[in-house]
């Protein structure tokens, strides 16, 4: 059965981010965390921030559907090498971030969702998959 991405499934995921305490939530479109492709939107709200983080096996992509997010990549050292902001009404999409690049995601506008696909399976953060750098 297919399922159709609408304002109502936009919806129902944002009100959902908005009661959770991460303010975020995914709607998986894979059925499970073992799938070698996941794929699901991801409905962030302000006070969302997703830290320096990087996968060292898997490219990740971010098509924006509504809303605006910000994505950083950064250096080992936790500079900024580059700063989008994802708008479909600025006609930015999406990015597409290779594996091994350290980067972040940050919610700068009220009910934004975006689309994320990357390739499973999924893999909980080694030590060395989240940045720790102090903030300056």
């Amino acid at each position: 059965m297919i399922k159709i991405i609408d304002k109502q499934l936009l919806d129902d995921v944002s009100v959902k981010a908005k009661d959770s305490p991460r303010l975020r939530m995914n709607f998986n479109f894979h059925q499970s965390l073992d799938e070698k492709c996941h794929r699901f939107l991801n409905a962030v709200e302000p006070g969302t921030e997703v830290p320096i983080h990087k996968h060292p096996t898997k490219d990740e992509t971010f098509v924006i559907l509504r809303g605006k997010v910000r994505v950083t990549t950064h250096n080992d050292d936790g500079s900024i090498i580059d700063d989008i902001i994802l708008c479909p009404e600025e006609g930015r999409y999406g990015v597409n971030i290779p594996k091994g690049v350290w980067h972040k995601l940050e919610c700068i506008e009220e009910n934004s969702v975006i689309f994320e696909c990357k390739e499973g399976p999924f893999v909980e953060h080694e030590v060395d998959g989240i940045l720790n750098v102090e903030k300056k």
